[in-house]
């Protein structure tokens, strides 16, 4: 039974709502949180209703108004103007007021005598004062004596029932009985990059021009170039002492040379483990300076978390009860049946001595934290616990907000759901392995149209050191010119691992889709100026990002109709701001297919024609219709951008083409 049976309004169905609340919805500072909730009673009386919200720490609520938008579903909206917490829930109440104003509406329009039922509102007026204060109540005061001023009834009638009578009610009303909803709702706000990113991923040990292990000041040497493609965010695999113990060879060989550098990702030595950096690299004072150079070239730098140790690493004789010993003593190291990574030890999160492991765990977030870092590419979250990312991550963001985490879960959909809704601000995803018009579609509407979207955002990687699709392997140039522009249209954020994607490499090892003479194990020399090609694609596809708000979105795409099962052709909207893009995914073979073009939207007539211009090849052509033709070959222009600029005049101006 209700504490107060006078409670007669039901508030449910609020949205957004991720697992009844357990976990935050997310959006980027300077939007607005628009929330809808379905709010109903019995009767017929009027409801009002209002958006509760409070800034994580603030003591009071402030409210802004829900409005009716159908069928008993409301909806309000709040701003979001700073990197944080916030939480919201929903009031609503009976309006006696503007029931009363209804009801004297249709009295009157019916021809009764309104006299009688002013004094009713008047009564309801004169309760409203109990609750007021300041000039809210001078105002009402100042109202009542108008409407009890006037000897004419239908003038009284006229001032009573206008929205300001109403407003300056609201004003004081003291909502008698109103329903709050029964969770508080949180939304976390990142700064946009966690929305709209572009990566490049490098190993710094690959960058010296007269071969040999890199360092951070010849990695530098990169960042300029970097730039003028249109990245934003560079990407270090770890950089911390690499283990010797059982260190693996090229190909992942278990058998090394005195010459192979080992994994990245066999944390530790006698130099140091996670808090620590390669002394081939150069110092903490080389990394710095390298975070202050990529600032002033607009790119931010990103550092690899891998909760995972080589054997050598000073953990293991620190705290040996973090992690599991084997009957003959020696310790348990990382396998994935039949694979087998001996350089590699994983943490025993069960361990009674939990607590003091995830403290540490935290320090080595925050230690880098302190050292410039506000982004992080986590390693294989999926394999610890959920928990320990959940704390770590709301701890990191005490520190400061605007950190940004980015989940390496290749794993069980509802796993990295789960990552996403603990905390981790953007997820890689299965956009590698989509390469069909049906795959792609169905995988972005569901990244964009189900409950995912509140909570999960996607960054698009066509290749890793990890992953060199077959797609990759036998599609050639164009295969990599196609992923590219999928990934960089579909999703606001994306990333290429990057010199072999330049230099279109497809090689793989044999019976898999990885990389041979795979950068893991091994230091390369790249000559990245032989990738012109995707060097000149890729800086391109990145300015029309920066240019169009509308590719800084992903839950903004739409796909129209082709006839061509190798030709997908959507639009990405924002505003006024609109992009459709034909993509030729067949790296083989030309394509021509008639498109669906949604030309009612524009203004256009069914016969008229329009102007459009392809933003990525500098064309620009003459259609006309709801339906036209394109060719697209891979080889040469496997994808086109476009852009509707107006409907034609009847004279043309032929200077729009010069």
């Amino acid at each position: 039974m209700n504490e107060d049976g006078r409670v007669r309004v039901v508030i449910e169905g609020v949205a957004p709502e991720i697992d009844c609340g357990r976990y935050p919805a997310k959006r980027i500072a300077g939007e607005k949180m628009t929330v809808q909730a379905d709010i109903f009673s019995d009767g017929h009386d009027e409801l009002d209703a209002r958006l509760l919200y409070r800034r994580d720490g603030d003591d009071s609520w402030s409210e802004s108004p829900m409005e009716r938008i159908g069928n008993d579903r409301w909806e309000g909206s709040f701003p979001l103007p700073f990197a944080g917490s916030y939480h919201y829930t929903v009031a609503a109440w009976v309006d006696h007021f503007r029931t009363w104003q209804k009801e004297l509406v249709k009295r009157v329009a019916a021809g009764q005598d309104p006299a009688p039922e002013l004094v009713i509102g008047v009564k309801h007026l004169e309760h409203a004062l109990e609750h007021g204060s300041g000039d809210a109540v001078v105002r009402l005061r100042t109202l009542i004596g108008e409407v009890k001023g006037l000897s004419d009834p239908a003038a009284a009638f006229r001032r009573a029932t206008t929205e300001e009578a109403a407003a300056i009610y609201d004003a004081c009303s003291g909502r008698a009985h109103a329903a709050r909803y029964g969770r508080e709702l949180s939304v976390t706000v990142d700064r946009k990059r966690a929305l709209f990113s572009t990566w490049y991923e490098f190993f710094p040990r690959s960058t010296s021009p007269e071969g040999g292990h890199g360092t951070f000041q010849q990695a530098s040497q990169r960042l300029p170039e970097i730039a003028a493609m249109g990245f934003d965010v560079v990407y270090f695999p770890p950089i911390h002492p690499i283990g010797v113990s059982h260190r693996k060879g090229r190909n992942n060989s278990t058998v090394a040379s005195p010459d192979d550098p080992g994994s990245p990702w066999a944390i530790g030595a006698a130099e140091g483990g996670h808090k620590s950096i390669h002394p081939q690299l150069g110092t903490m004072e080389d990394f710095q300076a390298f975070i202050a150079k990529a600032r002033q070239h607009g790119i931010e730098v990103a550092i690899d978390i891998a909760f995972q140790c080589s054997p050598d690493h000073p953990y293991l004789k620190e705290h040996p009860e973090w992690f599991l010993w084997r009957p003959d003593g020696k310790v348990q190291y990382a396998e994935n049946p039949p694979k087998k990574y001996e350089d590699i030890v994983p943490f025993h999160f069960e361990t009674p001595q939990w607590r003091e492991l995830w403290e540490e765990l935290k320090s080595i977030i925050t230690f880098w934290m302190s050292n410039g870092v506000r982004i992080f590419r986590v390693d294989n979250p999926h394999t610890k616990p959920f928990a320990l990312w959940e704390w770590i991550i709301a701890e990191a963001r005490k520190v400061s907000p605007d950190v940004i985490f980015l989940a390496e879960a290749f794993t069980r959909p509802k796993v990295m759901h789960r990552l996403a809704k603990l905390g981790f601000s953007q997820s890689y995803t299965y956009f590698s392995w989509r390469t069909t018009k049906e795959e792609l579609e169905t995988y972005l509407m569901e990244l964009t149209r189900g409950e995912a979207r509140e909570f999960f955002r996607p960054n698009f990687w066509p290749n890793t050191p990890d992953i060199l699709t077959e797609y990759l392997q036998y599609g050639g140039e164009p295969a990599f010119k196609i992923r590219l522009v999928l990934a960089a249209t579909l999703s606001a954020s994306y990333g290429v691992y990057g010199p072999p994607y330049e230099l279109c490499l497809s090689e793989a090892a044999p019976g898999k889709e990885e990389y041979i003479d795979n950068e893991k194990y091994e230091i390369k020399e790249w000559d990245v100026q032989k990738g012109r090609a995707l060097r000149e694609l890729m800086t391109e596809v990145n300015r029309l990002r920066k240019e169009h708000a509308c590719l800084q979105r992903t839950d903004n795409v739409t796909f129209y109709r082709s006839d061509n099962e190798n030709i997908i052709w959507y639009r990405k909207a924002l505003g006024d701001d609109i992009l459709f893009i034909a993509v030729n995914l067949d790296p083989f073979r030309s394509h021509r297919g008639r498109l669906q073009v949604p030309i009612e939207e524009f203004s256009i007539a069914p016969g008229q024609h329009y102007l459009v211009q392809d933003v990525l090849n500098k064309d620009r052509f003459i259609w006309q219709g709801e339906v036209v033709t394109i060719e697209l070959d891979p080889r040469t222009q496997p994808a086109r951008i476009f852009r509707i600029c107006a409907p034609m005049r009847r004279e043309l101006d032929f200077d729009y083409f010069y």
